[in-house]
């Protein structure tokens, strides 16, 4: 857990009528749902903004007055505790869709871990659009209810799963084997996993110390499962093993 809490700043607003055309987040995201002839309407509700790194862009307990689609980059999302603690909760990539919260404020905080891009919509108005566009009010359902089912996993995670068993469903999820639906990669060539995030954060998030994070990476690439040719990429050299042990078979 961390003691710091950054104070939030968004930097770089550019004009909202360019971005989502040419948005590489977009074929990942709930933006998708709507049809190329009606982008404008979208677009003309949407800030693009430039977050540094190590700022955070969301407050947890703030009026939740806008949403966020991460364009770019990546972010942590942790929970506060009285004693100003924080616990890490999960990690936001390029497709993700923040503040789908019912409640009138944040749940949550996100901080950017490397530097990013977002898109931000007023909830009002995004609201009113969604009206028009029952295909992406449609996929707004869906994404809060796969942060329900992500939700459970983690408490599966933290409170059953070995250290072993933990890491390597955190290394499934971020790899595109997970994000695919493939049911079994078997052994194939190697695929990177990015690691943005410093393992200080990925043992906050696993409920480890840093140091079984790094004993067991180490330990994943002396049974050649991975390979680890910096302190930011993973390459996966066995999906099937993997998965099998995140998944408490192997």
């Amino acid at each position: 857990m961390t003691h710091l809490r950054v104070r939030p700043l968004i930097v770089e607003s550019v004009r909202p009528s360019e971005p989502c055309a040419a948005c590489e987040a977009r074929p990942f995201s709930v933006c998708n749902a709507i049809d190329q002839r009606d982008i404008e309407r979208l677009a003309a509700l949407a800030v693009s903004l430039s977050v540094d790194a190590g700022r955070t862009f969301i407050e947890e307990g703030d009026p939740a007055e806008h949403f966020f689609n991460v364009t770019a980059g990546t972010a942590k999302l942790f929970k506060l505790l009285p004693d100003g603690r924080r616990q890490i909760t999960g990690f936001a990539s390029m497709g993700t869709f923040l503040g789908l919260a019912v409640s009138s404020t944040y749940a949550f905080g996100a901080e950017a871990v490397e530097p990013m891009r977002i898109c931000r919509f007023s909830r009002p108005k995004l609201r009113a659009l969604l009206d028009d566009f029952p295909a992406m009010e449609k996929r707004l359902l869906e994404v809060a209810s796969n942060e329900l089912v992500a939700a459970q996993e983690q408490m599966l995670l933290l409170g059953r799963k070995t250290a072993r068993e933990r890491l390597a469903s955190f290394l499934v999820t971020r790899g595109v084997c997970a994000g695919n639906g493939a049911p079994a990669c078997g052994h194939r060539a190697a695929e990177k996993v990015t690691l943005p995030m410093t393992r200080s954060d990925i043992a906050d998030y696993l409920g480890l110390t840093i140091e079984t994070v790094s004993r067991t990476l180490t330990r994943f690439k002396s049974e050649r499962l991975i390979d680890i040719p910096n302190a930011a990429d993973i390459l996966i050299r066995d999906h099937a093993a993997l998965r099998s042990l995140a998944t408490g078979l192997h």
